[in-house]
């Protein structure tokens, strides 16, 4: 195997990008120059701004991109009766990819690339992206779909389409928060599946059907879900370390941990534990998150592993009700700001994106007519 072959790409430079940088040995995740611990002070479209245009916004830019969004925060009938034919039990994901890649054909600027349709076309998916996420949860647990009200936020709005009543202001900031800390993370697996789509030339649209198949994959989306469902299955503070120490001594997997990137904390990880601890004592429910502190603490003693983002935000979203099968389309929900700066990116100086692949396989061998082959 030649030394320029890396399995799953690791390490390997695949192009240029001013969108996000991490300093995986520092534990640094950067939006546009700035710090993530910095930019969760602000809010979602915030950052969500900075993401697609490259700078902080000024107070009327981003009372007009605010405003945008508004205007494209409305689901037509169609995409409603989409929702209500679903099949209850349905893959949240799959019925997000579906129900997104349609949106196109309702959207005269599908296959305009230029640099204005596309900061268009992101801030409709953005926009309608948050409704959709809820709305599925409505279906899926036979409740009536909720509208978002004028002149809240993207954090605010997706609580009260959850639950249908008001949301507690400090929940409201939490999703803000975990909005701000997913929406963007360098060329992952997502997102370059994004760019390579937009390098063909494809729309929008198509980039981000391709990017919600790649996020379903428990190795990238689908982790914090798995990592509640390990939580509910131990159920148990006083029984925490024992079962990850027999956990690891069986060779089981333990999700939320570790990262291609980072060698040390996840920054987002941080926040999402602060998160997870308040939570923890709000509800009474701190079993979730005494838990996760000691299976934390004894993985990195036996495995060397720090939480990433999943860890954490598993039981910050289950102790504000929201249920494991919306967790990763939350994360989609998030990720659609850093899906569309990046195919934004890629259009403004674009070349196919066609790898090399390193041949393994046998040559030479002799055609046999199949009446030969036995």
């Amino acid at each position: 195997m030649p030394e320029t072959t890396k399995k799953g790409l690791e390490d390997v430079i695949a192009g240029t990008t001013a969108i996000c940088f991490i300093d995986g040995r520092e534990g640094k995740l950067i939006y546009r120059g700035y710090d993530i611990h910095e930019l969760v002070q602000g809010s979602f479209e915030e950052a969500a701004w900075l993401l697609l245009v490259g700078t902080l916004p000024t107070s009327a830019e981003l009372s007009k991109f605010r405003a945008d969004l508004q205007s494209e925060a409305v689901l037509s009938r169609t995409t409603l009766d989409q929702i209500a034919a679903l099949p209850k039990g349905a893959n949240l994901m799959e019925a997000l990819r579906n129900i997104v890649g349609s949106l196109s054909l309702a959207d005269v600027e599908a296959n305009d690339n230029s640099h204005e349709a596309n900061l268009r076309k992101a801030v409709r998916l953005i926009a309608k992206t948050s409704l959709i996420v809820p709305a599925l949860h409505r279906h899926e647990s036979g409740q009536q779909y909720v509208e978002p009200k004028p002149g809240k936020s993207i954090a605010w709005n997706f609580l009260w389409m959850m639950f249908g009543t008001e949301p507690n202001a400090d929940h409201v900031t939490m999703i803000d928060t975990a909005l701000i800390l997913h929406a963007d993370h360098e060329f992952n697996a997502s997102t370059f599946t994004a760019r390579v789509i937009a390098a063909t030339l494809s729309d929008m649209y198509s980039a981000a059907v391709g990017a919600i198949g790649a996020l379903k994959g428990p190795l990238h989306g689908g982790a914090n879900e798995q990592v509640m469902r390990m939580l509910l299955e131990i159920d148990d503070a006083a029984q925490a370390e024992t079962w990850i120490r027999e956990a690891l001594a069986s060779k089981k997997k333990i999700m939320g941990f570790g990262h291609r990137v980072y060698k040390t904390e996840d920054p987002r990880a941080t926040h999402l534990r602060r998160m997870s601890e308040q939570l923890g004592r709000e509800t009474g429910e701190s079993k979730w998150y005494d838990m996760s502190r000691t299976i934390e603490g004894v993985v990195l003693e036996q495995k060397g592993l720090y939480p990433n983002v999943d860890f954490y935000s598993a039981s910050t979203y289950y102790m504000m009700g929201i249920p494991l099968e919306l967790y990763t389309p939350i994360f989609a929900m998030s990720r659609m700001a850093g899906w569309t700066a990046h195919v934004i990116e890629q259009h403004l100086d674009n070349r196919l994106i066609r790898p090399a692949g390193d041949y393994i396989g046998e040559t030479g061998l002799e055609y046999v007519q199949i009446e030969q082959r036995g």
